[in-house]
């Protein structure tokens, strides 16, 4: 994999904390003016790529490429075009909005940004906040200020590691509503996150396991690349829905979801499935509230990856 004209580049990049593996030959392409996500659960390597793309990391093995440059050898110039935000972003909390951006500014170079700094106040809407300390904002004012403190230098890449953890509902709307204006001005933008659900904004994605890239593709492309109808079934008790559900003809597979179950049913038994389910489920005497089909998920699609996967290693545990 090599493209001369992706923004980011990693071909089979390997990177080990002691004996422990983050990434494991990741591979993975980010066009210019796209927003791209890393998604997959807690440990699955999105902060370990952030950082070597910001070349905080160095790569064990493979090659990371940012803008065409090497973002440990080339670090400085690689600093000057893109912009991080961390999941700890540092804010400095005794100094006020205006002079948090000034702060980053001057660390970047800067010393004419008054420009800059109240286009991009106005753009987040803390203008009316700009004398305001920055420990005395909402988690969702300080993340907005984050922001603005990372684009100060006006990054053409963006790199956002899990930057609507914590934040409130309207806070991340907010936040994405900022993301997509910054994508109309062409800046690429990087998102590592947990939340399937920020996944369906962007144009492309990647699938993260173990430190290996499941599938990468766009969001609409993945749902319909999963064979089968998605049934969704309401039921107590909750496991013995799901043993129940697994045993009836043309179901691939059962998963939890919460306190449903999403069953995968194959192509050729769609018809007639969910009377089939509710019958199977009513003559082993669980209580059923709901039988229907649903709109196929990222999540079905992540879950249907990981259990491709890990069924190896889960029949092996099994036979021991």
């Amino acid at each position: 994999m090599s493209s001369s004209a992706a923004a980011i580049v990693f071909d089979e990049v390997t990177r080990r904390y002691g004996s422990t593996l983050a990434l494991d030959a990741l591979s993975f392409e980010v066009m210019p003016g796209e927003m791209f996500g890393l998604i997959g659960p807690d440990g699955a390597g999105k902060t370990t790529s952030i950082r070597l793309a910001c070349g905080l990391l160095s790569p064990d093995a493979g090659r990371v490429r940012i803008l065409d440059l090497d973002p440990v050898r080339d670090h400085r110039r690689v600093t000057r075009s893109v912009g991080y935000l961390s999941q700890r972003f540092s804010l400095y909390g005794d100094l006020s909005v205006d002079e948090n951006v000034a702060f980053f500014a001057e660390i970047h170079g800067l010393r004419r940004y008054d420009g800059r700094r109240q286009r991009l106040l106005d753009m987040t809407q803390l203008t009316p906040f700009r004398r305001r300390r920055a420990d005395q904002l909402s988690g969702g004012m300080r993340q907005k200020l984050a922001l603005a403190c990372t684009l100060v230098h006006e990054p053409a890449v963006l790199l956002l590691d899990e930057p609507t953890t914590g934040v409130d509902p309207v806070s991340r709307r907010e936040f994405w509503k900022l993301l997509s204006e910054f994508l109309e001005h062409g800046i690429t933008i990087v998102m590592a996150t947990p939340y399937l659900d920020e996944a369906e904004r962007c144009g492309r994605v990647a699938l993260v396991h173990r430190g290996r890239a499941l599938v990468v593709d766009r969001p609409a492309a993945m749902r319909d690349g999963l064979a089968g109808t998605v049934v969704e079934i309401i039921a107590r008790p909750g496991r013995e829905a799901r043993e129940i559900a697994a045993r009836v003809p043309g179901i691939v597979d059962v998963q939890a979801f919460g306190e449903r179950a999403h069953a995968r049913i194959a192509p050729e038994a769609a018809a007639g499935v969910e009377a089939r389910i509710r019958a199977a489920l009513g003559a082993g005497g669980v209580e059923v509230t709901g039988v229907r089909a649903v709109q196929t998920s990222l999540e079905d699609v992540f879950i249907d990856r990981i259990a491709r996967v890990d069924e190896p290693t889960r029949r092996a545990t099994e036979a021991t």
